[in-house]
């Protein structure tokens, strides 16, 4: 478990970077919508682990170990679609990095099918996520300190977070332009299977995408895609 303050209490203490003026588009409020069910699936699955072992040890420490570097000490009061929001603006990455940022942590769960992506450590991943993206995707990026400066972390726990993130992944953070294509298909019928308005995700040019023998299909996943939210 990191030994850091409380990841809101960092956004507040920290001074404003210049926002961008674009506006908020639509992945980030599908992206938000798919990763609040999975949150809130998973800390079911701990805190009824815990009422299983009713005291004797942490139900969270039966999950996996993998994440752990994740976890901060309470889950932020600000919601996904918040901390979405704020990452989008502030740092000007490409909307297709929100779509790849959530590729990546889709992988790293199919690779650590035992950790769980959970309110404790779901804001770290995808500060993390969309960082390693943006470098892959976009031309003009900013570096890991503003990253940090943004996402409410320190520049060394984002270093920390940024290496595990790949390690994890065995550096495997090559996107093809197949899958890139099948996920945003995935968060499209997620949106119009709950409720949700016809939209199509923005979909610039994937210019750094390779076509890869790693990829992870979302065909056949069920509404809580990462599938290691799935029964």
């Amino acid at each position: 478990m990191l030994g850091s303050g409380d990841l809101t209490s960092n956004l507040g203490g920290r001074s404003e970077p210049s926002p961008s003026e674009s506006t908020t588009p639509r992945v980030l409020t599908m992206l938000s919508h798919v990763i609040e069910k999975l949150v809130a699936r998973n800390d079911k699955l701990v805190d009824g682990m815990d009422k299983k072992l009713d005291g004797m040890s942490s139900g969270l420490a039966r999950v996996g170990k993998s994440l752990n570097v994740f976890h901060g000490v309470r889950a932020p009061n600000i919601s996904i679609l918040k901390y979405l929001e704020r990452l989008y603006k502030y740092t000007s990455c490409s909307p297709s990095c929100f779509v790849v940022g959530y590729v990546y942590i889709d992988r790293l769960t199919h690779k650590h099918p035992d950790s769980l992506v959970i309110s404790l450590n779901v804001h770290r991943l995808l500060v993390t996520s969309v960082m390693v993206a943006s470098k892959m995707l976009d031309d003009v990026h900013y570096n890991n300190a503003f990253y940090a400066r943004v996402g409410g972390v320190s520049n060394a726990e984002l270093n920390r977070l940024e290496m595990e993130f790949l390690f994890l992944l065995d550096f495997g953070v090559t996107v093809s332009s197949r899958v890139f294509e099948s996920y945003c298909l995935h968060l499209e019928k997620e949106m119009m299977l709950n409720g949700g308005a016809s939209q199509k995700i923005e979909r610039a040019i994937v210019s750094n995408a390779v076509d890869d023998v790693t990829e992870i299909s979302v065909e056949d996943t069920q509404s809580s895609s990462p599938t290691q939210g799935m029964d």
